[in-house]
């Protein structure tokens, strides 16, 4: 069994919508979608030039909880928490981000796909991880092995996390949240498919009560 060094992290709940905004003046109206199927949480990508200004607008919110995501450097968390990110995620392991993140004192959630990665993460006194991507690593089942070794780490699965796979990724005790890309696509988000993104948060969140995190 491998000591870990217990850390902070936001309240994110079960499931954590991963959002691709293409323009900052949809983040309210999303923000309302999410909120209203019943997510508090929400990583906004740093894939589009339009997520920071989209996670300062969602910043600005009493309801929602949002962090960064895809972060590759030190400057993006720094830009990232000054607009308001309350946690970073990126999709492998960064020193210079989880640094930056920890000098802050914002939550970081590496990406690790292997062994040796999380080890890395837990070197940095974490134990939160980002796996990813997660269903191609070979999904629950891979957390399941990997957790024997490392039973402080908590994992965030994302990457082909459906909302009919929740409840498996959620019954492992291991498992803090699951990333999910299907709630709000970039599609749905881009077309101000409000009513759709609120449905597909409601079964989210009606899949995620299937498990236990």
């Amino acid at each position: 069994m491998t000591d870990v060094q217990k850390s902070e992290h936001a309240d994110i709940g079960k499931v954590l919508p991963v959002l691709v905004i293409e323009d900052a003046s949809h983040a309210n109206a999303l923000g309302d979608a999410l909120v209203k199927g019943g997510l508090r949480a929400a990583e906004v990508t740093l894939r589009t030039a339009a997520g920071i200004d989209a996670i300062r607008t969602l910043a600005g919110r009493d309801d929602v909880i949002v962090g960064a995501g895809t972060v590759l450097t030190a400057e993006q968390a720094e830009r990232s928490i000054e607009a308001g990110a309350r946690f970073v995620v990126t999709p492998g392991f960064a020193p210079t981000v989880v640094r930056a993140c920890q000098e802050a004192g914002v939550p970081v959630f590496p990406g690790a796909a292997t062994a040796t990665e999380i080890q890395m993460a837990v070197d940095a006194g974490l134990d939160v991880v980002k796996f990813f991507p997660a269903q191609q690593l070979g999904g629950a089942a891979m957390i399941k092995a990997l957790s024997a070794p490392f039973r402080g780490v908590r994992f965030i699965p994302t990457g082909g996390v459906t909302t009919a796979l929740i409840p498996e990724y959620l019954a492992l005790p291991a498992v803090l949240a699951v990333g999910a890309t299907a709630v709000a696509p970039a599609d749905l988000i881009a077309g101000e498919r409000w009513v759709e993104i609120t449905t597909r948060a409601e079964q989210a969140v009606a899949a995620a009560s299937g498990g236990a995190a």
